[in-house]
């Protein structure tokens, strides 16, 4: 499988699927066509016979600044659009945390919000020197309801990413690599490319062997998941619709444009 939609891209190198969100100038924000996009390449590649692993990255030197402004205030003001994107939040976890083969994530400047959460939920992650995570969910006025809430206190501790989910504070990588939510830290410039060698190296791996693994030790964020996404999902839906919400949502669509 290798093909290209509008803001994800999805390349061929060998036995080695590169998945690159692509909205640079937005520094790969993800909006409601990426979010689509995302929710259902993993279902694709799952049944590709050809696929063995599975590289995530963001175009031109970002990995994703979270939720776009403006998708962010059409959730917000948008009963329907907050229904649809909300559960398909939920299936996106689901699909990451099901997909049966080796995920790497390439992390190279910002990964906020759904950015962190899509890092964390895949099986090993490189950083570049200057990335960064972040999730301002609640500093933002909103429940943390995409990913992290369930697997930040597997990678760091329950402690730990109570402080960050609460706080919004920013991690760089020396920190990450410190708290487990990265397994590797590089020069910037080296991040794809130790990522690829990462991701072809698992690809040589015997498959079954390898795949049978991932699922056993998949099975511990699964099992934490259930009925965290679903209450954090609607909590989070909650909030989005509060006066105080709305209006920082659209200072930010303003200050953008």
């Amino acid at each position: 499988m290798g093909s290209s939609g509008d803001t994800l891209e999805v390349i061929t190198d060998g036995a080695v699927r590169i998945v690159r969100m692509s909205r640079p100038e937005q520094r790969n924000a993800v909006n409601t066509e990426l979010h689509g996009e995302l929710t259902e390449v993993w279902g694709a590649l799952a049944r590709d016979p050809e696929v063995r692993a599975v590289l995530l990255c963001g175009a031109e030197g970002a990995f994703s600044a979270g939720g776009d402004a403006d998708w962010l205030y059409e959730v917000a003001t948008d009963q329907t659009e907050r229904a649809r994107s909300l559960e398909e939040a939920k299936r996106l976890a689901g699909e990451m945390l099901r997909f049966p083969l080796p995920i790497v994530a390439g992390v190279q400047g910002p990964a906020v919000g759904l950015g962190s959460s899509l890092a964390s939920m895949c099986d090993l992650v490189v950083m570049g020197e200057n990335a960064f995570f972040a999730d301002p969910h609640v500093a933002l006025g909103v429940v943390a309801g995409d990913g992290a809430v369930a697997t930040w206190p597997f990678l760091m501790g329950m402690m730990r990413a109570k402080e960050y989910l609460y706080t919004g504070a920013k991690i760089d990588a020396a920190t990450a690599l410190q708290l487990g939510l990265a397994c590797r830290v590089v020069p910037d410039d080296k991040v794809l490319d130790e990522a690829t060698a990462l991701a072809h190296r698992l690809a040589r791996l015997p498959a079954t062997a390898l795949r049978a693994t991932k699922r056993a030790l998949n099975m511990h964020l699964e099992r934490a998941s259930i009925g965290i996404l679903d209450y954090a999902c609607a909590a989070e839906a909650e909030t989005f619709t509060l006066p105080d919400l709305q209006e920082k949502l659209a200072a930010m669509r303003k200050g953008r444009s």
